[in-house]
C-alpha cells in the first residue's frame, strides 16, 4: 500500500504541476495576442518590441514553439477580436495598494471574478486612478549574477542608460524608462550578461510595511488568489 500511496502522491503533484503550467501558458499566449493587437497587428518580434518581450518570456518559461506560433496565429484571426487589456485598481486586506493587469475576451466575467476576490478577502475594489498614481510605469530587466558582482552589473547598467539598479540576492533588477528598455536590454545582452527577464513594470513610489504576520499572510494569499486567475497577467502591490 505504501507504494500505491507514493504513486498517488506523485500523480497528484504532477496534476498540480500540469495545471500550473497550463495556467502559465494561457497567460503567455494572451500576452502575445495583446502585444500583437496593441502593436497594430505586427507579428514580427523584430518590428514589435512588446511582442518580442512576450515571446522571450514564453521561451524562458519553456513554452513549446508550436504554442507560441499558435498564439501568434490566434492574434491575427477572429478569436482575438474580443481580447483586450483591462486594468483594475484597489486595496488588499490591510490597505496595501494593488494594480491588476488582465487580458480577457470577456470583461464582464473577469471584472466579476476579480471584484469577488476583493470583496471576499476583506479588500476594497477601487475606481480607475485610485492607486495608479502611487506607481511608476517602467521597464524592468532581471539579470542573474552568474558569478558577476553587483558593482560590475551596476556599472554596466548605468553605462547602458539604466535609471535605477537593485540588488536581490542572486539577481539584480535594473529599471529603465519604457522608451529605453529595448536599448538597455540589448546593450547588456551584448556585454554578455545573463538576462532572465525583461518586461514593462509598475514600480511603487513608496512601499508599505506590514508588521503583523497574520495580516501579511492574508495579503499574500489575496495576491496569489488573484494571480491564479487565467485572465490575470500581472499583480503589482506596494508591499515591502
Amino acid at each position: 500500500m505504501s507504494g500505491h500511496s507514493k504513486w498517488s502522491q506523485i500523480k497528484r503533484q504532477k496534476a498540480k504541476t500540469d495545471v500550473k503550467k497550463g495556467l502559465t501558458f494561457t497567460k503567455l499566449s494572451n500576452a502575445i495576442v495583446i502585444a500583437i493587437k496593441q502593436g497594430g497587428g505586427i507579428t514580427d518580434p523584430t518590428q514589435n518590441f512588446r511582442l518580442r518581450l512576450a515571446v522571450d518570456s514564453a521561451r524562458s518559461s519553456n513554452m513549446p514553439k508550436e504554442n507560441i506560433e499558435r498564439a501568434i496565429q490566434k492574434a491575427t484571426g477572429k478569436e482575438a477580436g474580443n481580447m483586450e487589456e483591462v486594468i483594475y485598481e484597489g486595496f488588499a486586506p490591510g490597505g496595501v495598494s494593488v494594480i491588476v493587469e488582465a487580458a480577457t475576451d470577456n470583461v464582464q466575467r473577469t471584472t466579476s471574478e476579480i471584484k469577488n476576490i476583493f470583496n471576499k478577502s476583506g479588500g476594497s475594489f477601487g475606481q480607475p486612478g485610485s492607486v495608479s498614481y502611487q506607481f511608476s510605469q517602467l521597464g524592468k530587466i532581471t539579470i542573474d549574477k552568474d558569478g558577476k558582482s553587483y558593482d560590475e552589473i551596476f556599472e554596466a547598467a548605468v553605462e547602458s542608460g539604466a535609471d535605477d539598479v537593485e540588488d536581490a540576492d542572486g539577481e539584480v533588477a535594473i529599471y529603465t524608462s519604457v522608451s529605453n528598455l529595448a536599448k538597455v536590454k540589448n546593450d547588456l545582452s551584448d556585454k554578455g550578461f545573463n538576462i532572465t527577464d525583461a518586461r514593462l513594470w509598475r514600480k511603487p513610489n513608496v512601499k508599505a510595511t506590514v508588521g503583523d504576520e497574520e495580516q501579511l499572510g492574508k495579503i499574500i494569499n489575496f495576491i496569489d488568489t488573484v494571480n491564479n486567475l487565467d485572465d490575470v497577467q500581472n499583480v503589482y502591490s506596494n508591499l515591502e
